[in-house]
Order: C-alpha cells, then structure tokens, then sequence
C-alpha cells in the first residue's frame, strides 16, 4: 500500500470517527444536564453509566486510529466522572464544572484532529462554585437541630436528613459542600412534600370513602375485587409519596393500611365496624397533619438556609 493510499484510508478512518464522536458527545452532554437537575437515585446512576460508557468509547476509538490526544482527554474524564456519580452524595457545582471543562479540552482536541468543530454550549470560565466548610456546616446543622427539638412537636426531619447526608459526604472525605447543590436538595425536598400534600388531599378522601363504605356494610367480603383493589392501588400511591420524603410515620400507616386491606379482600378477615371507623377517623385527619408536618419542614428550610454564604451573581 502506497503512502497516499495510507493516507487516504487514515483520513476515512478519521472521518468515521469524528461521526461516532459527535454522536458520543452529544450522548454524553445530554446526560450531563439531566444528571444536573438531580434525578432519582436508579435514573441518576444510569446517566453517569451514559457518560463513563461514552468517554470509555470515545478514548478507545481514538487509541485505534492513533489520536492520542483524545485518547489522553477522554480517560481522563472518567476519573471526574466518578465525584459526581453516587446519588447519595449531592455533586457539586465544582465537580460539574471541572467535568464540563473536560468535554471542553475533548472539543478542542477533537477539532484539531479533523478540523471539524462540535457545536456545544461553552462553559463560563468566570464561573465560580460558592461551597461551605462540611465539617463547619454539619456543627452548625447539629446545633440547630438540637435547639429545634426542645422547641416543636415535629421531627425536624428535613434537618435530620441534611445532617445524614453532610455527615457522609465528610466520611467520605469531602471537605467543601457546594452552596447551589444544597439548595437544590431543599428545593427538591420541598417539591416533593407538596406533592405528598397533593396526593393526601386527592386521594385521602377517595380511600376514606371506601373505608366508610365498607364499616358500613356497603363494601363486604363478597364486594367487588376491583374496588378494594382500587383503594389498594391508591394507598400504594399515598405510601410510595410519603416515602419520598422520609415521612416514616405516614409511610407506615400507609403500608398498614394497604395490609389491612389485602386481608379484608382476601377474606381472610372481617373487622367490626368500630375498626373501620378508627381506619377512616385517621384518614379524614391526615391532610391537616401533612400540611402541619411540612409547614415544619419549610421553616427548617428557612433556618438551613440562613447558615449558607449568598450565592455568587
């Protein structure tokens, strides 16, 4: 084979490259957004799989054709990728930012190589993550908590689950907790609250109803399966919501109630009409309770975040 024919075969193999390239990416650069606005646990570790698999693709395609540079820039993006991948640690903004500015150095290299640019947001060089000491925010957390206590009803179960997570990021040996993830897991916090309150208001009465039906003697053992399954269904939904937010004591009663339910429906029991009312009274009282619990939880925000610096501008 002659040098030109070398020549012509490396820049189709060049060429070919730089499509699978794009493709990965772009793969790549849409994972990392979702991965940014903090999905669930299963969701945000398949996103960093994403990633990791297309910078492995990415490093090793280009080690074939001798492109050492990308080869270079893209392993070294794996090791960024691993501060960002657990869910139970918030990423900071610190670790996305050095993740994204490595995309960066891909691009450039990637362009050098084959002349051909890849369209992409950049990221702001002036872009600085405002973090707090970890170790300095998990006293100042514990204190309030403690203050907290002596002074509600409540389970102060918004602070009680920042100091879990504050708390295993510094065994975990993180020493700066950024200030914008933080706020974003309070502000998920209280999306997720309101959607338990929306659920309570919607389908508590729904399940109440049924429950009165039943004490009554209008849903018995030889009612309808579709019904008791429907109330079943729409318990599960209320327990599954409270269980987002770590309201244990509703997530418990829910789960009672759906047992209680698969035994009525499977016959295995027929409980006095007392015991329905009891099931119903708790039920009809349950959307004031929520809405006390995460009126708590929004002033625990408030005080969590009268700890943290101001965001930069």
């Amino acid at each position: 084979m002659s040098v030109d024919t070398d020549d012509e075969f490396q820049k189709e193999l060049i060429a070919l490259f730089d499509q699978e390239a794009q493709e990965w990416l772009q793969q790549i650069h849409v994972a990392l957004d979702e991965l940014q606005q903090g999905p669930p646990a299963d969701r945000h570790l398949k996103l960093a799989h994403t990633i990791k698999a297309g910078l492995t693709n990415l490093g090793g395609s280009a080690a074939t054709i001798n492109l050492h540079e990308i080869e270079q820039t893209s392993f070294s993006g794996l090791s960024l990728v691993q501060a960002v991948e657990n869910p139970a640690i918030p990423p900071s903004g610190s670790a996305f930012l050095a993740l994204c500015k490595q995309l960066g150095q891909i691009h450039d290299a990637l362009t050098r190589a084959t002349g051909v640019t890849f369209e992409a947001e950049s990221v702001p060089e002036e872009a600085v993550a405002v973090t707090v000491r970890a170790q300095e925010f998990l006293v100042a957390l514990q204190g309030m908590y403690s203050s907290l206590v002596g002074t509600t009803t409540m389970a102060c179960h918004v602070t009680k689950t920042i100091i879990a997570q504050i708390d295993g990021m510094t065994k975990s040996g993180v020493t700066h907790c950024d200030v914008t993830s933080l706020r974003d897991v309070l502000e998920r916090g209280a999306q997720a609250e309101q959607a338990l309150v929306q659920a309570v208001h919607q389908l508590g009465p729904l399940v109440a109803d049924g429950i009165h039906a039943m004490g009554q003697g209008s849903v018995e053992q030889n009612a309808p399966s579709d019904e008791v399954k429907m109330m079943m269904d729409r318990t599960g939904e209320l327990r599954a919501a409270a269980q987002q937010v770590h309201a244990v004591e509703v997530m418990t009663f829910f789960a009672g109630l759906q047992s209680f339910l698969a035994l009525v429906s499977d016959h295995r029991v027929l409980p006095a009409a007392q015991q329905f009312e009891k099931v119903e009274a708790r039920l009809r009282g349950m959307p004031s309770l929520i809405q006390e619990w995460t009126e708590a939880g929004q002033r625990e925000r408030e005080a969590i975040e009268a700890l943290l610096p101001a965001a930069s501008v």
